[in-house]
């Protein structure tokens, strides 16, 4: 039977398996008021290329040796390991975050902080990616990095596509702390919103900070501190964000020269693409721009 609201014959080709397993498998309770029936026992995760944490709801006792046993084991052999919201406890509990930096929900981060000296917590981030182990904040955040992972894997197009499908942006700015605490008067009154879908629409011209802040009606001053309350980076940095995430599609699913790419987004010229490109942390998995690697499925 079809479910009212269903995307059939919207959805992208599927390029993923999905599976769930639990220590013990049979119903697993959970807390929207249903059990789950989990068939599958710890040893799927011995032939899965991703493996995702969605939570972990006791935040102040570690996994127990055999889920722990198991995330090791399927990090050493290759697994890309990644966790959402409070799954970043038990990611920090079998050590798979030690050394490096990571993040998870605003609430928990001062708890998370004590228990994990050695990982280094950035509460403001929505996801943080190593390529071999990533962690997201709350459930929005996770929809955010599970978004990261398919570009990085399979494209901006393949990501775009299931992005529209789901009603949700391919790429969201900011960090999560602006929504820790109720807003501030300027955020309200001084929304950015219609300013930057203007900007999005002129990527292709030379704009500067004078002309967002001209359109704004402030100043280039007023503007940064507006940017870093709401956007969470400088009006510049957002900028080239943008531009590098328009050239995206295009690069993927088109013939255009890299150089006429590079003019359609305002970044002038094929070498400033390149430059722009590789100077951005997992910028652009395309071959016309850098190598890639293969995509997982």
């Amino acid at each position: 039977m079809r479910g009212v609201g269903t995307t059939e014959g919207l959805d992208p080709p599927t390029r993923y398996g999905f599976g769930v397993c639990t220590e013990y498998p049979g119903p697993v309770a959970t807390r929207a008021g249903y059990d789950m029936l989990v068939t599958k026992g710890l040893e799927a995760l011995d032939g899965a290329d991703t493996v995702v944490v969605p939570g972990w709801p006791r935040i102040e006792e570690s996994p127990s040796p055999a889920v722990v046993r198991a995330l090791r084991r399927a990090h050493k052999r290759g697994a890309r390991v990644i966790s959402i919201c409070s799954g970043a406890f038990a990611l920090a509990y079998a050590g798979l975050l030690d050394g490096r930096s990571a993040t998870t929900h605003w609430a928990l981060a001062g708890e998370f902080a004590a228990r994990f000296p050695a990982v280094h917590l950035d509460p403001d981030v929505l996801y943080v990616d190593h390529g071999d182990v990533a962690t997201s904040a709350g459930a929005g955040a996770g929809i955010d990095l599970c978004l990261h992972l398919v570009r990085a894997d399979q494209g901006a197009g393949y990501a775009a596509h299931v992005a529209r499908t789901m009603v949700m942006p391919p790429h969201r700015e900011g960090g999560q702390l602006q929504y820790a605490a109720p807003p501030h008067p300027a955020q309200i009154d001084g929304s950015l919103a219609s300013l930057l879908e203007w900007a999005r629409g002129r990527l292709d011209d030379e704009l500067t900070i004078d002309d967002l802040a001209g359109h704004a009606g402030c100043s280039a001053r007023t503007l940064a501190r507006r940017f870093a309350e709401q956007v969470g980076t400088s009006p510049g940095q957002w900028l080239l964000s943008q531009r590098i995430n328009a050239a995206r599609e295009p690069l993927e699913s088109s013939d255009l020269p890299v150089d006429a790419v590079a003019r359609r987004v305002g970044l002038s010229s094929a070498t400033n693409l390149r430059r722009r490109f590789l100077s951005a942390p997992r910028a652009c998995p395309m071959g016309r721009v850098r190598s890639g690697r293969t995509p997982r499925r």
